[in-house]
C-alpha cells in the first residue's frame, strides 16, 4: 500500500545532483527528496479506508496545509500565479473534516514566505501534494468526503514548473526556493508526528 500513500508524488522525486546549470525544477526535486521519503514513511501506515484514520490523516494535512497556504496568500502569491484562486484547497479540507464531524486542529507551526523565491518554493510543495493527492483517492471509499484530494491539475502543475524555471533564474534565488521548500515539508512532518504520537494512526 506503501507505492499508493506517499503523500509525496512520485513523479516529482529525483535525485539529480545539483549544479548551477540544473533547473529549479530539478534543484526542488534533489533538495527535498530526503524530507519527502520522511513524510512518506510517516503517512504510509494510514487506512485510508478506516473513517477514523482517514479523518486523522486530514487533520494532520489541515494542521500544515492551511497555515502555509494562509501564509502564501498573505505574502502576495496571487500576485505571482494568477490562477491562485483556484490553485487554494484549505476549504475543501475544512469542508471535508466537517462532513466527518472533526474540527479543525491547530496549527503544527507558523510559517512566513518574505520574497517571491520563497513564495514559488512554498507553492512548489502544496501543487505537489495535489497530484499526490489525486492518487491517494483511488484508495478512498466512495463515501468518504475526498474534495480535498481531488482536482489534480497536470496543466496546471506544467505551468508551475515552467514558471520556477523561468523565475528562479540565478542560484540565489533557486537556494531561497529551497529553503523555503523544506520549511514547508518540515511543518507537515512535524504535524505527521504529533498525530503519530497521539495514536490516531500509525
Amino acid at each position: 500500500m506503501r507505492s499508493e500513500l506517499g503523500y509525496i508524488c512520485r513523479d516529482i522525486q529525483y535525485t539529480a545532483a545539483m549544479t548551477d546549470q540544473t533547473t529549479a525544477r530539478a534543484e526542488l526535486r534533489a533538495a527535498t527528496h530526503d524530507q519527502h521519503e520522511r513524510v512518506d514513511r510517516l503517512f504510509s501506515h494510514v487506512r485510508l479506508d478506516d473513517r477514523q484514520d482517514y479523518g486523522a490523516f486530514l487533520g494532520a494535512q489541515a494542521a500544515a496545509h492551511i497555515p502555509v497556504e494562509r501564509a502564501l496568500a498573505d505574502a502576495g502569491i496571487a500576485d505571482i500565479a494568477p490562477d491562485w484562486e483556484t490553485r487554494q484547497r484549505a476549504d475543501l479540507l475544512r469542508a471535508d473534516l466537517a462532513t466527518l464531524g472533526l474540527a479543525v486542529p491547530d496549527p503544527a507551526g507558523a510559517i512566513r514566505f518574505e520574497s517571491e523565491a520563497a513564495l514559488l518554493g512554498g507553492l512548489y510543495v502544496l501543487e505537489g501534494s495535489r497530484l499526490g493527492g489525486t492518487m491517494l483517492k483511488r484508495s478512498v471509499p466512495s463515501d468518504f468526503p475526498t474534495r480535498f484530494l481531488g482536482g489534480g491539475d497536470s496543466a496546471a502543475w506544467r505551468n508551475l514548473l515552467q514558471m520556477l524555471d523561468a523565475r528562479l533564474d540565478t542560484a540565489l534565488k533557486r537556494s531561497v526556493a529551497v529553503q523555503a521548500a523544506r520549511n514547508v515539508f518540515a511543518l507537515f512532518e512535524i504535524s505527521g508526528h504529533r498525530w503519530v504520537r497521539t495514536g490516531t494512526f500509525g
